[in-house]
């Protein structure tokens, strides 16, 4: 009688300790995800005022309009975040090789790059201006036939400029490297985005710039791999963010303007 009074009760304190011990491990995740989970963001950091490195405190860390806006995405959704740095133009085949969640680069949702990945709403529309030394004349696109027109390989602004007749393309890895190109004569001018253009013009005062106006495709997303579970559950916060003010004090922040994309 004893010993099963004794197994009874033994029988009991585990059936307990299993009870209590699921009970922690079962929490409920925050809305949208596992919680826990760290989403690996993707990212060119050379594309300042979206994504680039800070040096001011030392720590080399990525910053920006596409930075804050991720951390405030992830944050609501309950996930951790992290920043890999990679070229530009290696952005999707990280994505479609799952080596990151989500990429945002400034990066403009083009019909061609539709067909290899899945993209979030439009949350920033900028527009390309044209880079080049000071008086040098090249404000539209007909002055730069028979110029030598550096881009960043694999951006929108790459395939912009195969429709400016007679200009010779000339496509680099990185903003900073088209920048000393440009310095050293090797280019006549640069096509990028007005608002990275600007930052760049604070640091060179020898450059001037000449906005284009939008033509066909323009604005930025955030890009998935196909059939991602994350694009339902972004695409919410941004129209959020666009809704309760969150998302122009954020362009404010890093353009010095008021105006969002849609």
């Amino acid at each position: 009688m004893k010993r099963l009074k004794f197994l009874f009760t033994a029988f009991l304190t585990a059936l307990l300790t299993i009870t209590l011990v699921t009970a922690c491990n079962s929490s409920a995740p925050t809305a949208g995800g596992d919680a826990g989970r760290t989403l690996t963001m993707a990212t060119s950091a050379d594309y300042p005022p979206y994504e680039f490195i800070d040096t001011s405190s030392g720590s080399q860390e990525i910053v920006g309009f596409d930075v804050d806006i991720a951390k405030y995405i992830t944050g609501k959704l309950g996930y951790g975040l992290k920043i890999d740095n990679i070229d530009f133009n290696a952005l999707i085949p990280t994505l479609q090789s799952k080596r990151a969640d989500f990429v945002m680069a400034g990066m403009t949702p083009t019909e061609e790059r539709k067909q290899n990945v899945d993209f979030s709403q439009i949350y920033y529309e900028a527009k390309n201006a044209i880079v080049s030394k000071s008086g040098s004349g090249l404000t539209s696109a007909a002055s730069l036939s028979g110029k030598t027109l550096g881009v960043q390989l694999g951006s929108i602004q790459e395939q912009a400029a195969k429709e400016f007749q007679g200009a010779n393309v000339k496509a680099l890895n990185r903003i900073n490297e088209m920048i000393q190109e440009l310095k050293a004569g090797r280019i006549d001018a640069i096509l990028m985005e007005d608002t990275v253009a600007k930052g760049y013009m604070a640091a060179n005062p020898d450059l001037e710039m000449n906005v284009l106006p939008n033509e066909g495709e323009a604005g930025s997303a955030i890009a998935f791999p196909k059939g991602s579970e994350l694009l339902g559950q972004f695409d919410p916060i941004i129209s959020e963010m666009k809704s309760n003010g969150e998302l122009e004090k954020l362009i404010v922040k890093w353009f010095g303007s008021d105006t969002p994309a849609s």
